[in-house]
C-alpha cells in the first residue's frame, strides 16, 4: 500500500486544496516580489492597464507572467522550444534564431509574439517582423495592429494561451488566473 492510497478519499481532497494554495506562497518566497494585483483587477480577468516596465503589452498580469516564462526558458530552453512550435505556430529555426539574437529580445516577448501571431490568425514571422520595425512600440500597439488589441476577444485568448501554456509544463501560475 503507497502512502497516497493509505489516506481517505475525502482527506487526499483537503490535502490536494492545502497544497495547492501553499505551493504558490512557497514558490513566491524563493522568486522576486510580483507587483500587486488590485481587487478590480484580480476580478475582471480582460482587465488590462498600463504597466510603465517590463513587457509593455497593456496588461499587468501578461507582463508579469512574460518575466516568469523568461525564467522558464533559461532553465528548460528545450521544453520552450518545443512549446512555441506545438502550440504557437513559430517555425523552429525562427524560435532558436530569435532567441540566439543579442538584440531586445527575450523569451517571454518571443512567447507573446507567437501567441500573439496565434491568437490573431497571424504567422509569428509577421508580429516579430512587426517589433523589429519598431522595437520601442509597445506590445499592445502591435496586438491592435494584428487585430488583437487590449480587451478584444483576440487579447482575452493570449491569457487562456498562457494559463495552458503553463499546465503543459507542470508549472504553478504565477499570481494565479
Amino acid at each position: 500500500m503507497n502512502v497516497v492510497t493509505a489516506i481517505p478519499p475525502a482527506l487526499r481532497g483537503t490535502l490536494l486544496l492545502v497544497l495547492g494554495a501553499w505551493m504558490p506562497v512557497a514558490l513566491a518566497q524563493s522568486a522576486p516580489p510580483a507587483p500587486k494585483a488590485s481587487a478590480e483587477r484580480v476580478e475582471a480577468a480582460d482587465a488590462v492597464e498600463p504597466v510603465e516596465a517590463g513587457p509593455a503589452t497593456g496588461d499587468a498580469w501578461i507582463d508579469g507572467q512574460l518575466v516568469d516564462i523568461d525564467r522558464y526558458a533559461q532553465r528548460h530552453r528545450p521544453a520552450f522550444v518545443d512549446e512555441l512550435v506545438r502550440y504557437h505556430g513559430a517555425p523552429r529555426k525562427l524560435a532558436e534564431e530569435v532567441l540566439a539574437r543579442e538584440d531586445h529580445w527575450s523569451a517571454g516577448e518571443l512567447y507573446f509574439a507567437c501567441a500573439l501571431g496565434q491568437v490573431a490568425g497571424r504567422p509569428c514571422r509577421t508580429v516579430i517582423t512587426l517589433r523589429d520595425r519598431a522595437p520601442t512600440q509597445p506590445w499592445s500597439e502591435i496586438a491592435g495592429q494584428v487585430g488583437a488589441a487590449p480587451r478584444s476577444a483576440p487579447y482575452r485568448r493570449l491569457r487562456t494561451a498562457i494559463a495552458d501554456s503553463y499546465r503543459r509544463w507542470g508549472r504553478p501560475l504565477p499570481g494565479g488566473e
